[in-house]
């Protein structure tokens, strides 16, 4: 699942991919062995969300400093496409709002788009919270795109099976 949201990416032309691990960073290296991707260790894995988020960020500010915009994808969610992270920097492109982010459920949530402007309040996240804290509390700050797909995860091998 991990290599599908890489291939996603790349596909979408995500110009630098890090993909953030902790427990199963040995195994996460070996199936990205041949993508463009870099596996980027967060020892602090088990603290939360918001550490892999801050990892991955820091990561990026420090060999691409003007970057200037992230996407932030989790590789449980196996119907993300290039097209979806595709829509959602042209949403970027049309709406002009910091954060563009996946509709489904009812809610707002990952894969998300966040610009420059974003990158001190996602580095601030507490550890245990993601980043959809940060897409609620910015309201008229956010675009949308329909991915009514995006509420399909995989966190289980039942749920692997279901699917």
């Amino acid at each position: 699942m991990v290599r599908r949201a890489v291939r996603a990416a790349a596909e979408a032309g995500c110009g630098r991919i890090a993909v953030v691990a902790g427990e199963e960073r040995d195994l996460i290296e070996t199936e990205l062995r041949e993508t463009p991707a870099f596996v980027i260790h967060n020892p602090q894995w088990e603290r939360g969300l918001g550490t892999s988020i801050g990892a991955g960020l820091q990561h990026l500010l420090n060999v691409q400093p003007k970057v200037d915009a992230v996407v932030l994808l989790t590789c449980d969610q196996p119907f993300v496409e290039a097209r979806t992270i595709s829509a959602l920097m042209t949403m970027r492109d049309d709406s002009d709002k910091p954060i563009v982010a996946s509709r489904y459920a009812n809610a707002l949530g990952v894969p998300a788009l966040f610009d420059r402007s974003c990158f001190a309040a996602l580095s601030a996240l507490p550890d245990d919270s993601g980043a959809k804290a940060l897409i609620e509390s910015r309201g008229a700050a956010v675009a949308e795109i329909a991915f009514e797909q995006g509420a399909i995860d995989i966190d289980t091998p039942a749920d692997f099976e279901r699917l």
